[in-house]
């Protein structure tokens, strides 16, 4: 990959100091997800969960000056640490990158209207590794069936539970700690509110009217997400566990015991984080 690509968008971004290395990781990884989409210069792209502007970045650097980045987010801008998303947004749109990109927070897409955007006005919808954000299937569906009206193609991406090494097991298995005891919350800000598999968002994807063209698995295993994911569920499982108060006793052992079979998994072997599956449709 074209290092000196990466360092342009690397430097447009508030975490290209303190962060630069895990930065670069996670650019290199969004520019493969924006080449399987084909995304070209001159587009206007709307992302749905633009979060801290890791995707916005590498779009607005491939739509060019003569595209628009439209990002929005449901979250506050205080939101985030140690760099708030709104910090991150103002550090972004002031760079040479800024001028294409336009960011705006606390947007709730399923009870805000029409947002003012004409139909079928955007080339590219992009909803990247965004829907175990969501608390349903169901917010999916009307998510993706209410943007149809906006853009001509829908951009998808989400982590792949489909396995492909040993080493992802981890990642994997933490995921699914996660998702077992969020199932019992009614509220929550975790990484993981509703697991939505790959057959999962086809169908999802299918019902709300699109029609999938291409779809791709990106691999990147030098992302950090796996080791990431796997050291916060071990070091928060018991408070976890004790938050949720409606969970039967049961399934507390159950997860007490995949607990111990992720410290035995990780236990002086490496941890590589899942694959990306990616879908264009129209």
């Amino acid at each position: 990959m074209d290092h000196t690509i990466i360092n342009t968008i690397v430097s447009c971004m508030a975490t290209n100091e303190e962060m630069s290395s895990i930065q670069r990781i996670q650019t290199e990884h969004r520019i493969k997800l924006v080449e399987s989409w084909g995304i070209k210069a001159g587009s206007k792209v709307l992302e749905i969960g633009c979060g801290q502007g890791d995707t916005t970045a590498v779009l607005a650097y491939f739509v060019g000056e003569n595209g628009v980045v439209q990002g929005i987010d449901i979250a506050p801008p205080t939101y985030g640490a140690p760099i708030s998303l709104g910090e991150s947004a103002e550090y972004l749109m002031k760079s040479p990158l800024g001028k294409q990109i336009k960011i705006d927070f606390e947007v709730d897409v399923l009870n805000a209207g029409n947002l003012g955007f004409p139909e079928q006005y955007f080339d590219y919808i992009v909803f990247s590794q965004c829907s175990w954000y969501l608390s349903s299937f169901d917010e999916l569906f009307e998510l993706m069936k209410k943007v149809k009206n906006w853009g001509k193609r829908l951009c998808f991406a989400e982590w792949d539970l489909r396995i492909q090494t040993l080493e992802q097991y981890p990642h994997l298995l933490s995921i699914m700690i996660q998702a077992q005891y969020e199932a019992f919350k009614k509220d929550s800000e975790a990484n993981v509110r509703t697991l939505i598999t790959y057959d999962d968002a086809r169908e999802i994807m299918e019902r709300a009217g699109w029609n999938i063209l291409r779809e791709e698995i990106v691999v990147s295993p030098e992302m950090h997400d796996g080791k990431w994911e796997v050291q916060m569920v071990l070091a928060d499982i018991e408070g976890e566990l004790n938050r949720t108060i409606d969970m039967p006793q049961k399934m507390k052992e159950l997860i007490r015991s995949e607990i111990k079979l992720l410290r035995s998994a990780v236990n002086g072997s490496e941890i590589k984080p899942l694959s990306v599956f990616t879908f264009i449709a129209e």
